[in-house]
């Protein structure tokens, strides 16, 4: 969590400008209404120590900085979880966009995706004609891992997050 703006109640703080320049030791009050002057968030770097470091930062910046941050460290954290998606290979095109869209927002947030798509009959053809438009359709968010499988029942892609 980051302490930001009003949220400060420390009296005395180590200020760092927009610029990275050090402002020295400064009164909350004053630091508050520089922020307010900039235009800029101010946002406590550490509880431990005293006086608090502090920097200013453009408005809206520092929750920006911090999703940045997480996601970065989810990323190192472990080996990417990989989603499911099943489909038929007749599929209607509202539900095409749907589990287009659906994979999208799954490769965006750092998740590989695996489509399965269920064959029936001599729907081979077909089953890859829609995985080849969905790596198609999906090129800007991600990567095919495998080619397509093509195996008795089903065919499948593996789809990794750019």
């Amino acid at each position: 969590m980051i302490l930001m703006n009003e949220k400060i109640k420390a009296s005395e703080l180590a200020l760092t400008g927009l610029n990275g320049e050090n402002l020295g030791v400064v009164l909350r009050d004053e630091a508050l209404r520089m922020a307010r002057e900039l235009k800029a968030d101010l946002v406590c770097t550490s509880l431990f120590s005293s006086p608090p470091p502090c920097k200013l930062v453009a408005r809206g910046m520092a929750k920006q900085e911090v999703a940045q941050e997480k996601q970065a460290v989810r990323k190192q954290d472990g080996p990417l979880k990989v989603k499911e998606i099943r489909l038929t290979a007749s599929i209607e095109d509202h539900d095409y966009d749907t589990k287009c869209r659906q994979a999208d927002k799954l490769l965006s947030t750092g998740n590989a995706v695996q489509f399965v798509v269920k064959i029936q009959g001599k729907e081979g053809p077909q089953a890859k004609e829609l995985l080849e438009r969905l790596l198609k359709d999906l090129a800007a968010s991600g990567k095919k891992e495998t080619g397509i499988q093509l195996s008795g029942k089903q065919a499948a892609v593996k789809v990794l997050p750019l």
